[in-house]
């Protein structure tokens, strides 16, 4: 990132950023770094309280920094018309949306009506009901030649960049096996963590964050980024349809306990709000069902996603990702646990019958292209495994992420489109999670 001036290029509209309701730390990670197209003056429509003094506190702390500081300059409106405000003024032309997802579909879809376009976190929808909303605001953005985009950071995350690579290469991997519902073909899980620290500093949280009806459950928030990645990495540059691509075959859920005092030191909330106390438990304890998991056939291949929360995660740990990926030739492993000091590492594991001097051959050939694009990118072996060895300076972290995404889609604004596959396979996402809701929520 760099703090070059203020430009756009031959022919292109400014780029003026609308922060709406701000309520989630993503909303200010997009501004973590400056971009040399976009305004350094941000609107920010919102209601007063903690959430919009949480978003400035950090996008002021981007500003304070002693190292590459950015110089946003931050206009606020707090009016309790703030939405409708913001759609007449027009002070700018792209809505940044991330905060309590209640609302976050509504507010997509007014955006897009009014003309704005929109840079959405997830999840874009909870429920099914929401999906029918969301379908309407993307065709209403193809109407009017508007980039509606969700922010899907894992893609840019060395380890998944090199699993979907060498998925792409039937010489190591062989064709994606289609699996069964006890063995599915793709596996991801990801672990969260209430408590934990952003940008070097404890993260308090809403305390809205606790209640799912508001933040949305495992499967259709965290979950969007698995379900995502299965399609970007299996299904490469394929628009995927929703009505004949996709069969959700089953969904469950489960709570998470947390103590008062355990909600007291994450939020800093004395008291569970009234909001939360039809999830309280007669021993005081706070459930949150933050826990899910989801198994679906994609195009025919056998998934299953989970995602799980816990209070907060052992020391020297963090937020942790397993994924695999089973071919006719090898298996590719994503892992981030205790062994991998919980770094996400990439391994290959030769099938049986595989020759493996021969496999070996063809794996390093397949790590040379891709050193072109990440040079330093190595091999170590051990017997059927190898580990794809990532220098330290891929590894760049959840964070700077968002400053990747932010930068594509604003590439997708400049250019007035993106690749023809990504709104179908946004639906074809946001159909997924919003379907394992509903069957999650079913009576047995």
């Amino acid at each position: 990132m760099n703090l070059a001036p203020y430009t756009t290029s031959k022919g292109a509209e400014p780029i003026r950023l609308l922060t709406l309701d701000p309520g989630h730390f993503h909303a200010a990670l997009v501004q973590k770094f400056m971009y040399p197209q976009v305004n350094p003056v941000v609107r920010v429509y919102a209601p007063e309280g903690p959430d919009l003094e949480s978003h400035l506190k950090m996008v002021g702390s981007f500003n304070t920094r002693a190292e590459n500081p950015t110089r946003w300059e931050e206009k606020v409106y707090t009016g309790p018309d703030f939405l409708g405000r913001m759609l007449r003024e027009k002070a700018g032309n792209v809505v940044v949306l991330a905060g309590n997802n209640t609302r976050k579909t509504e507010y997509i879809h007014a955006c897009i009506k009014a003309g704005f376009d929109v840079l959405a976190d997830k999840p874009m929808a909870i429920t099914p009901a929401q999906f029918g909303l969301l379908r309407k605001a993307f065709a209403a953005a193809a109407k009017k030649k508007l980039v509606l985009y969700d922010i899907m950071t894992e893609r840019y995350e060395i380890t998944a960049i090199l699993q979907k690579e060498l998925a792409a290469s039937p010489e190591v991997f062989g064709a994606l096996e289609k699996g069964t519902p006890d063995q599915p073909a793709v596996e991801m899980e990801s672990v969260h963590h209430f408590f934990k620290e952003v940008a070097g500093k404890p993260l308090i949280r809403p305390a809205w964050f606790f209640d799912v009806r508001q933040e949305g459950e495992a499967i259709p928030d965290v979950g969007t980024h698995l379900i995502d990645l299965v399609q970007w990495e299996c299904f490469p540059d394929r628009a995927l349809d929703w009505k004949k691509d996709v069969k959700v075959a089953k969904a469950r859920r489960w709570a998470t306990k947390l103590t008062a005092a355990e909600f007291q030191h994450a939020t800093g909330v004395a008291r569970y709000p009234d909001f939360l106390k039809k999830d309280v438990t007669p021993d005081g304890c706070l459930q949150v069902f933050g826990n899910g998991e989801v198994s679906y056939a994609l195009c025919g291949t056998q998934v299953r996603v989970r995602t799980l929360w816990n209070y907060e995660a052992p020391a020297g740990a963090g937020d942790t990702f397993f994924s695999v990926m089973r071919g006719t030739r090898a298996t590719l492993s994503i892992k981030q646990g205790k062994e991998q000091q919980y770094r996400p590492k990439l391994y290959v594991e030769s099938k049986a019958g595989s020759s493996a001097p021969e496999f070996e051959r063809v794996l390093r050939q397949a790590i040379e292209r891709s050193s072109a694009k990440w040079p330093g990118i190595t091999l170590q072996a051990s017997g059927n495994l190898w580990e794809v060895v990532v220098p330290e300076k891929y590894q760049v972290g959840h964070e700077a992420h968002f400053a990747q995404v932010t930068e594509r889609y604003l590439q997708y604004v400049a250019e007035r489109k993106m690749p023809a596959w990504e709104v179908p396979n946004m639906l074809a996402k946001y159909y997924t999670t919003t379907e394992a809701y509903r069957l999650s929520h079913k009576t047995p």
